[in-house]
């Protein structure tokens, strides 16, 4: 007898999902069974905890495209996959849940982890049905694939135990109520009238100084994008989503924008007179032009997040590479590049800026410097993750990303923990790519050190051994210190700041992965060829001082007045933090002199 559960995964092998992560659980004991009896395909990654594995099928959907697929008990462990799953809502990434339930005989009477899920999963889900008969399966499945790719999110499907182990009915009876649906998804061609891309090319062909954001939206379209910035003589810069969509190398990429962002994309965002966003919806308007400052255009594939950010004069709701292409053939190519020589001059300050930065001294070490030694060591086609942390300013500031590589986060929701399993996830979907995560040690006690052990599983599989978990040692909760001082005007706080010191690289080498520590900068680069060139996943602990400020490219006076307010109220590390931020804030000036003296820079 073919059993629902058995049903449903041969469906969801048909749409492509042949890796499903999941904890188990006796509310799921019918697939349990069912991936016994599968042989593999779909194949069960089993993490240390729910919330893991939906973070991995976020990942997943994040590296590959592809849907994601996690899998958890009734209870307690479908509750644990909600962090996760907010990853994949808040990102836009098709992911489908497969949540077990109590039978339907007990529903109702308060029974032993009965939970409404349905209810619970409601906001997170752009879909969310219980199967209540074994016919409805193929329909629940099928819809749940449709809507997560067309919709871009998360669908849930709620089986109930003893519908899990009835025989399955693949085609149901032919009776009023019944439908019967299939297995097939193609994206779309998206593209706007062309009444509106006139009106966006005379927009842009009209601007002297065009400003460029690019998002994960145009991670598709990275040569499409060269050609318009070429064309417009533009300065791009990119969210924390977009990292990968162009290359750090290019000299008119000004990398990062925001709190963690450039100086350079600071520049082009308060010098432009036209601004083009093309698939991001980067929440903070702050780091934007003044709001009657530019006209701009917008390229997105849902209309409802067209102009939510900035006011619009052209909006293009379509496939940003479609939408592109389309556009491209109207754009002219401005004869003046005095913009784009002056954006690619604050480009190459920029750089000198984090060079300068990285190597000032610190105790033990700077955390810049852990970055800035990685970057020119970034093995080809290598996939990066990053956690929510201060490290996170390093990984988008320093890291310079070339063609093939991959880079992601939680951007969104920005939550602290998905850094370790996405790498993890990286290296399932890539297995013959280098993986590299910056992980701070407080997410790494929360949930990394734990996802080591699922490391520990299945590492021997992977053809590729690269897989480096750098952690930052500070001992602090060392973004939310910094917010603290900037945002609320408070002193760093030990009681709710200070983590214990933890021996990271060495639990490592109690699971039989590599571990390394290293407490001097003189190592740090010969560290990372230990690390890259291990035989096994490594863990990279790197003993970094808290008191190294990751400065924004511009101090908004409300900022500075609140960090100013906090050292007086007597801030344990004051003269560290006052000291050091001193230094670092320095190098803007001191290299925007030199190029202002004779025989500096040739701008």
């Amino acid at each position: 007898m073919v059993k629902v559960a058995d049903y449903v995964l041969h469906r969801l092998t048909e749409w492509g999902i042949h890796r499903i992560f999941g904890y188990p659980g006796d509310g799921i004991n019918g697939f349990l069974g069912a991936l016994d009896r599968a042989k593999g395909d779909p194949e069960i990654i089993q993490p240390r905890h729910e919330e893991m594995g939906a973070f991995m099928a976020t990942a997943h959907a994040k590296f590959t495209g592809n849907i994601g697929c996690c899998m958890a008990t009734s209870g307690g462990g479908a509750i644990h996959l909600l962090n996760g799953l907010y990853d994949a809502k808040l990102d836009h990434q098709p992911v489908v849940a497969i949540v077990g339930q109590q039978k339907r005989i007990s529903l109702g009477a308060a029974y032993q982890q009965e939970i409404d899920p349905a209810l619970l999963f409601r906001d997170v889900s752009e879909f969310v049905e219980t199967c209540m008969h074994p016919a409805q399966a193929r329909q629940l499945i099928d819809r749940a694939c449709k809507v997560a790719l067309s919709r871009r999110g998360v669908a849930t499907i709620i089986f109930p135990e003893d519908v899990q182990e009835e025989q399955a009915q693949p085609s149901p009876p032919r009776m009023h109520g019944a439908v019967y649906t299939s297995v097939g998804y193609v994206k779309p061609r998206v593209l706007p009238p062309d009444a509106e891309l006139r009106k966006a090319a005379e927009i842009l062909n009209e601007g002297r100084r065009v400003a460029m954001l690019v998002g994960q939206g145009a991670a598709e379209a990275t040569d499409q994008v060269i050609e318009a910035a070429e064309l417009l003589g533009a300065g791009v810069a990119k969210a924390l989503l977009g990292r990968q969509v162009l290359p750090d190398d290019l000299p008119y990429v000004t990398g990062p924008i925001g709190l963690l962002g450039s100086t350079a994309s600071y520049e082009l965002m308060m010098g432009a007179d036209t601004l083009f966003m093309i698939g991001t919806s980067f929440p903070y308007a702050e780091w934007l032009p003044e709001e009657d400052q530019c006209k701009a255009v917008e390229i997105d594939i849902d209309g409802a997040m067209i102009g939510v950010r900035y006011p619009i004069q052209a909006t293009l709701i379509g496939d940003s590479k479609e939408t592109l292409k389309s556009l491209i053939p109207l754009l002219k190519r401005k004869e003046d590049r005095s913009w784009r020589e002056k954006i690619e001059g604050e480009v190459r300050e920029w750089w000198r800026v984090l060079d300068d930065r990285a190597h000032e001294p610190a105790d033990p070490i700077n955390p810049e410097l852990v970055a800035h030694e990685l970057s020119p060591r970034l093995p080809d086609k290598v996939i990066l993750t990053a956690d929510s942390g201060s490290g996170t300013n390093w990984w988008a500031r320093h890291l310079k990303l070339r063609r093939g590589m991959q880079a992601s986060l939680s951007g969104t929701l920005a939550t602290m923990g998905p850094g370790t399993p996405y790498a993890i996830s990286a290296k399932f979907s890539y297995p013959h790519r280098p993986v590299i995560a910056f992980v701070g040690d407080g997410a790494f006690q929360m949930n990394g050190m734990a996802e080591l052990i699922t490391v520990k599983r299945y590492w021997e599989r992977w053809q590729n051994r690269t897989l480096v978990f750098c952690v930052f040692n500070n001992q602090d909760l060392n973004q939310v210190t910094w917010e603290q001082r900037a945002e609320s005007g408070d002193p760093k706080f030990p009681g709710t700041q200070w983590i214990p010191d933890v021996p990271y690289a060495e639990f490592a080498k109690l699971l039989g992965l590599a571990g390394i520590k290293v407490d001097d900068p003189k190592q740090v680069g010969a560290a990372w060829d230990e690390a890259l060139d291990a035989d096994r996943p490594c863990v990279l602990e790197v003993v970094v001082d808290p008191e190294i400020p990751p400065i924004p490219p511009h101090i908004k006076k409300e900022l500075g007045k609140k960090a100013a307010t906090a050292m007086l109220k007597g801030d344990p590390e004051e003269m560290g933090v006052i000291t050091k931020g001193v230094r670092q804030k320095m190098h803007e000036f001191t290299e925007s002199i030199k190029t202002k003296l004779p025989g500096g820079d040739d701008r």
